[in-house]
């Protein structure tokens, strides 16, 4: 019987998958189902994230106490931070503060950026930047976007305002192209506190900022396309994010991903990078089974949606083994403590 243990490059490794699968999702749903699936998508999809972590981070963020505008602004600039997501910010005044994501972008890495439509863009904008003013209870501050990704322009830029009267729904988001922002400033950028914020900390934040937008991701899916589809192209996503990237995240972990018995290391050095628990007991010459603990993915979450993303992140699994020279089958019974494993090659 062998324990899992964890380590930093596990954690980094689950990050770079979890953020793969992210990414190929999009891609996936984007030409299977069109630019307005993705669109009502996305706005499904930052709303939620919006509600779980918007206002739940403000004093762990050091912002309570701040003008909204300005407030708001920093708060794009720490939180994405944690995610590796590089954002700038620049204050006009305490009613005027502006925000601009630098490339490479995190959403759309690499060559993705080329496939994502337009109303993602709104999609997001809407679901949250249009939102902050309503959740921290005041009318009069809006988003006002002056540039945006996929319109070839300088990358997502905009700035948090508190206007002078109440704004209705639909001024809660407006567009100003042609402006630019105020020359950047780097001695005045939020810093998150060195320590508090630890290298395996930040690690682990990286790990779940990415698992969070798959988490939500494939929940909200969901109610636009329906169950039964988001199981089939999720799970479809995760198959072929697991094939393409198990190589890659082998040699993050250590594991020779063409030496003898790699499989079970594979598995055990990386379910240990999500803090779970994987107990691998020897079934025979030709299989093993594992004892899967702790959830990491799915907890928290209730049911039906619970059982959504456990059968669409399986199989992130089934592709990386399947991608091994000598291919491997998985067969995965789940219960109420955790996954049943077991693994034949």
């Amino acid at each position: 019987m062998t324990r899992a243990v964890g380590g930093v490059d596990a954690i980094r490794a689950q990050a770079r998958l979890h953020h793969a699968y992210f990414l190929g999702l999009q891609l996936m749903i984007a030409t299977r189902k069109g630019p307005a699936v993705m669109g009502e998508w996305m706005f499904r999809l930052f709303r939620r994230q919006h509600h779980e972590k918007f206002l739940s981070s403000f004093g762990k963020l050091g912002l309570e106490g701040l003008p909204d505008a300005v407030a708001c602004a920093r708060y794009h600039v720490l939180s994405n931070s944690i995610g590796g997501v590089g954002v700038e910010y620049i204050a006009e005044s305490e009613r005027k503060a502006w925000v601009r994501f630098r490339y490479p972008r995190w959403m759309y890495d690499g060559p993705t950026l080329c496939g994502i439509p337009e109303e993602v863009s709104r999609g997001f904008l809407k679901g949250w930047y249009a939102h902050n003013g309503v959740s921290l209870g005041n009318p009069r501050l809006g988003f006002v976007c002056v540039s945006e990704d996929m319109t070839g322009e300088f990358g997502f830029c905009g700035y948090f305002r508190e206007f002078d009267y109440d704004l209705t729904p639909e001024e809660r988001l407006t567009f100003a192209k042609g402006e630019v922002p105020p020359p950047f400033d780097p001695s005045v950028q939020p810093q998150l506190p060195q320590s508090q914020w630890t290298e395996e900390r930040l690690e682990k934040a990286n790990r779940n900022y990415a698992l969070e937008y798959i988490r939500n991701g494939l929940v909200e899916l969901s109610t636009v396309i329906g169950r039964e589809e988001t199981e089939v192209l999720g799970g479809l996503a995760a198959r072929l994010i697991g094939l393409q990237y198990f190589a890659q995240t082998a040699a993050m972990v250590g594991v020779d991903a063409d030496g003898e018995g790699t499989s079970a290391t594979y598995l055990r050095r990386m379910l240990a990078g999500m803090g779970d628990t994987a107990e691998i007991t020897a079934v025979d010459e030709a299989g093993y089974a594992i004892e899967h603990r702790g959830l990491r993915a799915v907890r928290g979450l209730e049911e039906p949606d619970r059982a959504l993303v456990v059968n669409c992140w399986i199989e992130l699994w089934r592709g990386a083994l399947q991608s091994q020279r000598n291919r491997q089958t998985l067969e995965i019974r789940v219960s109420p403590e955790g996954l049943h494993w077991t693994v034949r090659g």
